[in-house]
Protein backbone atom coordinates (compact mmCIF):
# COMPACT_ATOMS: atom_id res chain seq x y z
CA UNK A 1 0.00 0.00 0.00
CA UNK A 2 1.27 3.29 -1.06
CA UNK A 3 0.28 7.09 -0.80
CA UNK A 4 0.10 8.18 -4.38
CA UNK A 5 2.71 10.18 -6.05
CA UNK A 6 0.90 11.64 -8.74
CA UNK A 7 2.17 15.69 -8.42
CA UNK A 8 -1.80 16.85 -8.76
CA UNK A 9 -2.73 14.05 -6.11
CA UNK A 10 0.18 15.39 -3.86
CA UNK A 11 -0.63 18.58 -3.89
CA UNK A 12 -4.48 18.22 -2.56
CA UNK A 13 -2.98 15.70 0.64
CA UNK A 14 -3.10 18.86 2.59
CA UNK A 15 -5.39 20.79 4.28
CA UNK A 16 -7.92 21.91 2.10
CA UNK A 17 -10.84 24.05 4.12
CA UNK A 18 -11.50 24.84 7.96
CA UNK A 19 -14.75 23.43 9.33
CA UNK A 20 -17.45 26.17 9.89
CA UNK A 21 -20.66 24.79 11.41
CA UNK A 22 -22.27 24.08 14.22
CA UNK A 23 -20.14 23.38 17.47
CA UNK A 24 -17.64 24.26 15.09
CA UNK A 25 -13.78 22.85 16.19
CA UNK A 26 -10.96 24.21 15.73
CA UNK A 27 -9.60 21.81 12.96
CA UNK A 28 -8.92 21.97 9.59
CA UNK A 29 -10.26 19.52 7.26
CA UNK A 30 -7.07 17.51 5.62
CA UNK A 31 -7.08 15.41 2.89
CA UNK A 32 -5.03 12.38 1.55
CA UNK A 33 -5.32 10.13 -0.99
CA UNK A 34 -4.02 7.16 -1.34
CA UNK A 35 -3.73 3.69 -3.86
CA UNK A 36 -4.59 0.05 -3.21
CA UNK A 37 -2.05 -2.53 -4.08
CA UNK A 38 -1.57 -3.21 -7.76
CA UNK A 39 -4.34 -5.16 -9.31
CA UNK A 40 -4.04 -6.87 -13.16
CA UNK A 41 -7.05 -7.57 -15.72
CA UNK A 42 -7.48 -8.74 -18.68
CA UNK A 43 -10.65 -8.99 -20.87
CA UNK A 44 -13.06 -10.57 -19.12
CA UNK A 45 -11.42 -11.58 -15.81
CA UNK A 46 -12.14 -10.54 -12.36
CA UNK A 47 -10.50 -9.59 -9.13
CA UNK A 48 -11.76 -9.51 -5.71
CA UNK A 49 -8.94 -8.85 -3.89
CA UNK A 50 -8.72 -8.27 -0.12
CA UNK A 51 -5.66 -6.32 1.29
CA UNK A 52 -4.85 -5.63 5.02
CA UNK A 53 -3.15 -3.66 7.03
CA UNK A 54 -3.78 -0.73 3.95
CA UNK A 55 -2.81 3.24 4.18
CA UNK A 56 -5.67 4.94 6.47
CA UNK A 57 -5.19 8.46 8.61
CA UNK A 58 -3.58 7.78 11.76
CA UNK A 59 -4.31 8.87 15.20
CA UNK A 60 -7.91 9.81 17.14
CA UNK A 61 -9.47 11.35 14.39
CA UNK A 62 -12.68 11.94 12.95
CA UNK A 63 -13.49 10.75 8.89
CA UNK A 64 -15.30 13.58 7.09
CA UNK A 65 -15.46 11.73 3.96
CA UNK A 66 -14.32 8.24 2.47
CA UNK A 67 -14.85 7.13 -1.70
CA UNK A 68 -12.45 5.12 -3.97
CA UNK A 69 -12.89 4.63 -7.97
CA UNK A 70 -10.87 2.95 -10.50
CA UNK A 71 -7.98 4.27 -11.67
CA UNK A 72 -5.54 3.06 -14.64
CA UNK A 73 -1.15 3.22 -14.00
CA UNK A 74 -1.26 6.65 -15.04
CA UNK A 75 -3.69 7.91 -12.66
CA UNK A 76 -6.99 8.32 -15.13
CA UNK A 77 -10.38 7.33 -14.44
CA UNK A 78 -11.25 4.04 -15.95
CA UNK A 79 -14.78 3.90 -17.07
CA UNK A 80 -17.17 0.97 -15.76
CA UNK A 81 -17.95 -0.32 -19.37
CA UNK A 82 -14.30 -1.39 -19.66
CA UNK A 83 -13.81 -2.24 -15.53
CA UNK A 84 -16.59 -2.54 -13.91
CA UNK A 85 -16.38 -1.60 -10.05
CA UNK A 86 -18.98 -4.33 -8.35
CA UNK A 87 -17.97 -2.77 -5.05
CA UNK A 88 -15.13 -1.87 -2.41
CA UNK A 89 -15.56 -1.77 1.06
CA UNK A 90 -13.04 -0.85 3.89
CA UNK A 91 -13.62 -2.88 7.47
CA UNK A 92 -12.19 -2.21 10.93
CA UNK A 93 -10.04 -4.99 12.96
CA UNK A 94 -7.67 -5.03 15.85
CA UNK A 95 -4.35 -6.66 15.49
CA UNK A 96 -1.64 -7.81 17.76
CA UNK A 97 0.95 -6.12 17.56
CA UNK A 98 4.53 -7.40 16.18
CA UNK A 99 2.40 -9.23 13.53
CA UNK A 100 3.54 -9.65 10.39
CA UNK A 101 0.60 -8.44 8.58
CA UNK A 102 1.16 -9.94 4.49
CA UNK A 103 -2.90 -10.97 4.32
CA UNK A 104 -2.17 -12.71 7.28
CA UNK A 105 -5.18 -12.69 9.15
CA UNK A 106 -4.30 -14.88 12.15
CA UNK A 107 -5.86 -13.70 15.49
CA UNK A 108 -7.43 -10.42 14.16
CA UNK A 109 -10.81 -9.80 15.53
CA UNK A 110 -12.89 -7.67 12.59
CA UNK A 111 -14.87 -4.50 14.17
CA UNK A 112 -18.56 -4.41 12.82
CA UNK A 113 -20.56 -1.32 12.37
CA UNK A 114 -23.55 -0.87 14.51
CA UNK A 115 -25.94 -2.22 11.59
CA UNK A 116 -28.56 -5.20 12.43
CA UNK A 117 -26.73 -8.02 10.04
CA UNK A 118 -25.42 -11.08 11.91
CA UNK A 119 -21.92 -11.49 12.22
CA UNK A 120 -19.50 -9.36 10.22
CA UNK A 121 -22.17 -9.44 7.40
CA UNK A 122 -21.96 -5.93 6.05
CA UNK A 123 -19.67 -5.01 8.55
CA UNK A 124 -17.81 -2.37 6.87
CA UNK A 125 -17.29 1.36 7.84
CA UNK A 126 -17.33 2.72 3.98
CA UNK A 127 -18.07 1.27 0.77
CA UNK A 128 -19.97 1.96 -2.54
CA UNK A 129 -19.92 -0.09 -5.46
CA UNK A 130 -20.78 1.78 -9.36
CA UNK A 131 -22.37 4.62 -8.39
CA UNK A 132 -18.98 5.79 -6.09
CA UNK A 133 -18.06 8.70 -8.48
CA UNK A 134 -21.30 10.27 -8.25
CA UNK A 135 -22.50 10.02 -4.41
CA UNK A 136 -21.70 12.63 -1.96
CA UNK A 137 -19.94 11.01 1.43
CA UNK A 138 -18.95 14.18 2.80
CA UNK A 139 -20.57 14.29 6.51
CA UNK A 140 -21.57 17.59 7.62
CA UNK A 141 -20.40 19.73 10.81
CA UNK A 142 -20.16 19.34 13.79
CA UNK A 143 -20.44 15.14 12.98
CA UNK A 144 -17.92 12.60 12.21
CA UNK A 145 -16.94 8.84 12.19
CA UNK A 146 -15.10 8.14 14.76
CA UNK A 147 -11.76 6.09 14.73
CA UNK A 148 -8.28 5.48 16.46
CA UNK A 149 -9.68 6.44 20.10
CA UNK A 150 -7.01 4.52 21.83
CA UNK A 151 -9.43 3.59 25.04
CA UNK A 152 -10.90 1.43 22.53
CA UNK A 153 -8.27 -0.11 21.56
CA UNK A 154 -7.09 -3.45 23.51
CA UNK A 155 -3.79 -4.05 25.45
CA UNK A 156 -1.48 -4.76 22.77
CA UNK A 157 -3.26 -4.39 19.82
CA UNK A 158 -3.30 -2.32 16.90
CA UNK A 159 -6.45 -0.36 15.26
CA UNK A 160 -5.70 -1.75 11.68
CA UNK A 161 -7.98 -1.67 8.19
CA UNK A 162 -8.42 -3.95 5.18
CA UNK A 163 -9.88 -3.29 1.56
CA UNK A 164 -11.88 -5.61 -0.30
CA UNK A 165 -12.18 -4.64 -4.42
CA UNK A 166 -14.53 -6.62 -6.31
CA UNK A 167 -13.56 -5.84 -10.07
CA UNK A 168 -14.57 -6.70 -13.58
CA UNK A 169 -13.15 -6.05 -16.57
CA UNK A 170 -15.50 -6.71 -19.39
CA UNK A 171 -13.43 -5.54 -22.25
CA UNK A 172 -14.87 -7.65 -25.57
CA UNK A 173 -17.43 -9.56 -23.01
CA UNK A 174 -20.16 -11.45 -25.07
CA UNK A 175 -22.96 -9.82 -22.53
CA UNK A 176 -21.59 -6.99 -21.23
CA UNK A 177 -24.97 -6.68 -18.14
CA UNK A 178 -24.63 -10.63 -18.18
CA UNK A 179 -21.13 -9.89 -16.61
CA UNK A 180 -21.73 -7.65 -14.31
CA UNK A 181 -24.81 -9.24 -12.70
CA UNK A 182 -22.67 -12.53 -12.49
CA UNK A 183 -24.35 -14.90 -14.77
CA UNK A 184 -23.33 -18.47 -13.57
CA UNK A 185 -23.45 -19.90 -17.26
CA UNK A 186 -21.44 -16.75 -18.64
CA UNK A 187 -18.68 -17.42 -16.21
CA UNK A 188 -18.83 -21.59 -16.59
CA UNK A 189 -19.35 -21.43 -12.52
CA UNK A 190 -21.69 -24.63 -11.20
CA UNK A 191 -19.83 -24.57 -7.31
CA UNK A 192 -19.32 -22.28 -4.90
CA UNK A 193 -16.19 -21.75 -3.02
CA UNK A 194 -16.27 -24.21 -1.09
CA UNK A 195 -17.13 -26.61 -4.07
CA UNK A 196 -20.91 -27.30 -2.88
CA UNK A 197 -22.76 -27.27 -5.91
CA UNK A 198 -25.34 -24.23 -6.87
CA UNK A 199 -29.14 -24.45 -6.93
CA UNK A 200 -30.59 -24.51 -9.95
CA UNK A 201 -32.61 -21.60 -8.93
CA UNK A 202 -28.95 -19.44 -8.72
CA UNK A 203 -29.01 -17.49 -12.27
CA UNK A 204 -25.80 -15.10 -10.80
CA UNK A 205 -24.36 -13.80 -8.47
CA UNK A 206 -21.08 -13.33 -5.82
CA UNK A 207 -20.65 -17.14 -6.22
CA UNK A 208 -20.37 -16.81 -10.04
CA UNK A 209 -17.52 -14.50 -10.26
CA UNK A 210 -14.78 -15.16 -7.79
CA UNK A 211 -11.61 -13.82 -8.05
CA UNK A 212 -9.80 -14.99 -11.13
CA UNK A 213 -12.86 -15.82 -12.67
CA UNK A 214 -13.71 -15.41 -16.30
CA UNK A 215 -16.57 -14.16 -18.37
CA UNK A 216 -17.26 -15.05 -21.31
CA UNK A 217 -15.40 -13.43 -24.38
CA UNK A 218 -16.93 -12.63 -28.20
CA UNK A 219 -15.09 -15.10 -30.58
CA UNK A 220 -11.41 -13.86 -31.36
CA UNK A 221 -11.56 -11.26 -29.13
CA UNK A 222 -8.20 -10.10 -27.75
CA UNK A 223 -6.73 -7.14 -25.30
CA UNK A 224 -3.72 -6.51 -23.36
CA UNK A 225 -3.62 -7.10 -19.64
CA UNK A 226 -3.56 -3.72 -17.57
CA UNK A 227 -2.58 -2.79 -14.19
CA UNK A 228 -5.39 -1.08 -11.79
CA UNK A 229 -5.40 0.18 -8.70
CA UNK A 230 -8.66 1.20 -6.18
CA UNK A 231 -7.64 4.84 -5.50
CA UNK A 232 -9.27 6.14 -2.59
CA UNK A 233 -9.94 10.06 -0.70
CA UNK A 234 -10.49 10.61 2.77
CA UNK A 235 -10.71 13.57 4.44
CA UNK A 236 -10.67 13.96 8.62
CA UNK A 237 -10.11 16.21 11.30
CA UNK A 238 -8.24 15.63 14.70
CA UNK A 239 -10.74 14.76 17.14
CA UNK A 240 -11.68 16.77 19.34
CA UNK A 241 -15.03 17.88 21.98
CA UNK A 242 -16.36 19.24 19.92
CA UNK A 243 -17.30 16.33 17.26
CA UNK A 244 -20.49 14.51 17.30
CA UNK A 245 -19.92 10.83 16.81
CA UNK A 246 -21.87 9.01 14.34
CA UNK A 247 -22.91 5.30 14.29
CA UNK A 248 -23.37 3.57 10.71
CA UNK A 249 -26.01 1.29 10.20
CA UNK A 250 -26.21 -0.86 6.76
CA UNK A 251 -29.83 -1.91 6.21
CA UNK A 252 -30.34 -5.05 3.77
CA UNK A 253 -33.52 -5.70 2.13
CA UNK A 254 -32.86 -9.22 2.20
CA UNK A 255 -32.76 -9.59 5.85
CA UNK A 256 -34.56 -11.63 7.40
CA UNK A 257 -35.88 -11.92 11.25
CA UNK A 258 -36.03 -15.23 13.48
CA UNK A 259 -37.97 -13.26 16.47
CA UNK A 260 -38.45 -15.79 19.68
CA UNK A 261 -40.26 -14.08 22.69
CA UNK A 262 -38.10 -13.27 24.84
CA UNK A 263 -34.55 -13.32 22.94
CA UNK A 264 -33.42 -10.59 20.64
CA UNK A 265 -34.36 -11.00 16.99
CA UNK A 266 -31.77 -13.04 14.84
CA UNK A 267 -30.89 -11.58 11.44
CA UNK A 268 -30.27 -13.07 8.37
CA UNK A 269 -28.80 -10.80 5.56
CA UNK A 270 -27.96 -13.08 2.50
CA UNK A 271 -27.36 -9.55 0.44
CA UNK A 272 -28.05 -10.18 -2.46
CA UNK A 273 -30.99 -11.55 -4.79
CA UNK A 274 -32.74 -12.43 -7.61
CA UNK A 275 -35.09 -10.10 -9.43
CA UNK A 276 -37.73 -12.48 -11.64
CA UNK A 277 -38.69 -10.91 -15.24
CA UNK A 278 -42.24 -9.86 -15.08
CA UNK A 279 -44.92 -11.50 -17.21
CA UNK A 280 -44.79 -11.14 -21.36
CA UNK A 281 -48.18 -10.06 -20.58
CA UNK A 282 -47.32 -6.69 -19.56
CA UNK A 283 -46.74 -4.25 -22.70
CA UNK A 284 -45.03 -1.47 -21.22
CA UNK A 285 -41.81 -1.82 -19.06
CA UNK A 286 -42.79 1.55 -17.33
CA UNK A 287 -45.36 -1.44 -15.55
CA UNK A 288 -42.60 -4.04 -14.55
CA UNK A 289 -41.58 -2.87 -11.35
CA UNK A 290 -40.57 -5.79 -8.78
CA UNK A 291 -40.97 -4.33 -5.28
CA UNK A 292 -38.98 -5.71 -2.17
CA UNK A 293 -39.77 -5.01 1.69
CA UNK A 294 -38.25 -5.90 5.10
CA UNK A 295 -39.10 -4.54 8.17
CA UNK A 296 -35.89 -3.69 10.68
CA UNK A 297 -36.65 -2.90 14.60
CA UNK A 298 -34.11 -0.75 16.12
CA UNK A 299 -33.55 -1.58 19.42
CA UNK A 300 -31.49 1.92 19.63
CA UNK A 301 -32.18 5.03 17.82
CA UNK A 302 -30.88 8.60 17.24
CA UNK A 303 -31.15 11.44 14.93
CA UNK A 304 -30.73 10.83 11.38
CA UNK A 305 -27.52 12.69 9.97
CA UNK A 306 -26.83 11.17 6.42
CA UNK A 307 -28.15 8.63 4.29
CA UNK A 308 -28.25 6.81 1.12
CA UNK A 309 -28.99 4.03 -0.89
CA UNK A 310 -26.96 0.77 -3.05
CA UNK A 311 -28.17 -0.37 -5.77
CA UNK A 312 -27.50 -2.30 -9.22
CA UNK A 313 -28.18 -1.41 -12.57
CA UNK A 314 -31.97 -1.56 -13.25
CA UNK A 315 -33.05 -0.28 -9.84
CA UNK A 316 -35.34 2.65 -9.61
CA UNK A 317 -35.31 3.61 -5.56
CA UNK A 318 -34.45 2.81 -2.01
CA UNK A 319 -36.29 4.44 0.20
CA UNK A 320 -36.58 3.81 4.20
CA UNK A 321 -39.63 4.62 5.94
CA UNK A 322 -40.23 5.40 9.34
CA UNK A 323 -43.21 3.56 11.50
CA UNK A 324 -45.29 5.77 10.95
CA UNK A 325 -45.15 5.81 6.97
CA UNK A 326 -42.61 8.76 6.67
CA UNK A 327 -40.46 9.01 4.62
CA UNK A 328 -36.73 8.97 6.48
CA UNK A 329 -35.01 9.16 3.31
CA UNK A 330 -35.62 8.01 -0.75
CA UNK A 331 -32.64 7.38 -2.64
CA UNK A 332 -32.27 7.55 -6.48
CA UNK A 333 -30.04 5.95 -8.88
CA UNK A 334 -28.64 8.37 -11.66
CA UNK A 335 -28.02 6.29 -14.43
CA UNK A 336 -25.27 7.43 -17.32
CA UNK A 337 -26.07 8.56 -20.58
CA UNK A 338 -21.97 9.20 -22.37
CA UNK A 339 -18.84 7.15 -22.16
CA UNK A 340 -16.59 8.97 -20.28
CA UNK A 341 -15.58 7.71 -16.21
CA UNK A 342 -18.94 8.80 -14.27
CA UNK A 343 -21.53 8.64 -16.78
CA UNK A 344 -21.81 5.46 -18.53
CA UNK A 345 -24.49 4.81 -20.15
CA UNK A 346 -27.18 2.33 -18.56
CA UNK A 347 -24.68 2.15 -15.35
CA UNK A 348 -25.55 3.55 -12.07
CA UNK A 349 -22.73 6.24 -11.61
CA UNK A 350 -24.65 7.93 -8.57
CA UNK A 351 -27.18 8.04 -5.52
CA UNK A 352 -28.74 11.02 -4.21
CA UNK A 353 -28.05 11.38 -0.79
CA UNK A 354 -30.27 12.55 2.15
CA UNK A 355 -28.91 15.12 4.90
CA UNK A 356 -32.23 16.03 7.24
CA UNK A 357 -31.59 19.12 9.00
CA UNK A 358 -29.93 18.05 12.16
CA UNK A 359 -32.94 16.73 14.72
CA UNK A 360 -35.29 16.83 12.19
CA UNK A 361 -35.63 12.79 12.14
CA UNK A 362 -35.51 10.85 15.31
CA UNK A 363 -35.46 7.27 14.95
CA UNK A 364 -37.16 6.00 18.55
CA UNK A 365 -35.80 3.23 20.74
CA UNK A 366 -37.38 0.29 19.59
CA UNK A 367 -38.78 1.82 16.08
CA UNK A 368 -39.48 -0.66 13.15
CA UNK A 369 -37.82 0.68 9.99
CA UNK A 370 -39.41 -0.29 6.51
CA UNK A 371 -36.79 -0.69 3.80
CA UNK A 372 -38.01 -0.69 0.21
CA UNK A 373 -36.25 -1.22 -2.85
CA UNK A 374 -37.51 -0.82 -6.58
CA UNK A 375 -36.24 -2.53 -9.74
CA UNK A 376 -37.43 -2.29 -13.43
CA UNK A 377 -37.87 -6.16 -13.77
CA UNK A 378 -38.93 -5.93 -17.67
CA UNK A 379 -35.90 -8.00 -17.62
CA UNK A 380 -34.33 -10.59 -15.18
CA UNK A 381 -31.58 -9.39 -13.08
CA UNK A 382 -29.67 -11.42 -10.87
CA UNK A 383 -26.97 -10.93 -7.75
CA UNK A 384 -28.77 -7.79 -7.30
CA UNK A 385 -28.57 -5.46 -3.93
CA UNK A 386 -30.74 -3.46 -1.89
CA UNK A 387 -28.82 -1.79 0.99
CA UNK A 388 -29.44 1.10 3.04
CA UNK A 389 -26.35 3.66 4.00
CA UNK A 390 -27.47 5.52 7.32
CA UNK A 391 -25.27 7.21 9.91
CA UNK A 392 -27.14 8.13 13.07
CA UNK A 393 -26.26 10.71 16.04
CA UNK A 394 -27.31 9.48 19.64
CA UNK A 395 -27.16 12.88 20.75
CA UNK A 396 -27.18 16.33 18.95
CA UNK A 397 -24.61 19.36 20.01
CA UNK A 398 -25.95 21.69 22.47
CA UNK A 399 -26.20 24.79 20.47
CA UNK A 400 -29.33 22.86 18.23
Amino acid sequence: MRLVSWTLLLLVSCTTYSSTALGKSENDIKTSVFLSPKFELGPGSVANKVYFDVDIPRGHIAIKSFNAEVVDEAGKSVPLQETYLHHWIVVKYHQPKNVSHNNNQTHIVELRNSGLCQENVLGQYFGLGSETRGTATDIPDPFGIEIGNPSEIPYGYEEKWYINVHAIDTRGVEDRMGCTECRCDLYNVTTDENGKPLSPSYKGGLDCCPDDSHCRLEKGFNGPKRSLYLRYTVKWINWDNHVVPLKIYILDVTDILNVSKGISPNHTCKVEYQVEACSKGYNSSSACIDVKKTSLPMQTGGYVIYGFGHVHSGATAATLYGQDGGVICSSIPKYGNGTEAGNEKGYVVGMSTCYPKPGSIKIIDGESLTLEIRYNNSQMHSGVMGLFYMLVAEKLPHNL
